[in-house]
Order: structure tokens, then C-alpha cells, then sequence
């Protein structure tokens, strides 16, 4: 399971705004167009897919609630997942 706020590098109790912000952000540090590097195209669809999950209210809740199941009940590979994603977005 993916991260979205790691991956916008947003706290899980962003606003609307900033999450919205935040993909404006990495959308223009990730685009192709922008950005050479190999991996920048699946990491702006990774932008993309976090963006379109966090900023509908219904799929935000849905995904907060399946994240929140997850760390209960597999709380070692959550949380392996978690520091994963915030590793590799902290870290060149």
C-alpha cells in the first residue's frame, strides 16, 4: 500500500488546500517534460494517483480508514511500508 501523504510530503490532517498545493509541487518537480531522470515519470504518476485519492472526500476516507486497518492488524510491514516511502522521498 502506498503512502499519499508521503508521497505529496503532506501530514495526514492536510487540508484541501494543501493538498492541492503540495501536488502542484511535485507535479512540476516530476513532469516529464521537466524532468529527465528514468524514474521521474512513475514517480509523478504516483503524484497523480495520491492527488486524485486525497483530494476526493469520499476516496480520502476510504483510503484513511484502509490505512488505519492496516497499521492494527500488519502493524511491522505498515510500518516498514511508512518509513520506506518517507526514506525515499527524504533521500536523493
Amino acid at each position: 500500500m502506498k503512502d499519499h501523504y508521503a508521497i505529496l510530503g503532506i501530514a495526514s490532517d492536510a487540508s484541501s488546500d494543501e493538498v492541492r498545493s503540495a501536488y502542484r509541487r511535485k507535479a512540476l518537480q516530476f513532469h516529464p517534460d521537466r524532468n529527465t531522470a528514468p524514474e521521474a515519470t512513475d514517480q509523478f504518476r504516483d503524484v497523480q494517483e495520491a492527488y486524485e485519492t486525497l483530494s476526493d472526500v469520499a476516496r480520502r476516507y476510504a483510503y484513511d480508514e484502509n490505512r488505519r486497518r492496516n497499521l492494527l492488524e500488519k502493524p511491522l510491514e505498515t510500518a516498514r511500508e511508512i518509513w520506506k516511502n518517507y526514506l525515499e522521498g527524504v533521500l536523493p
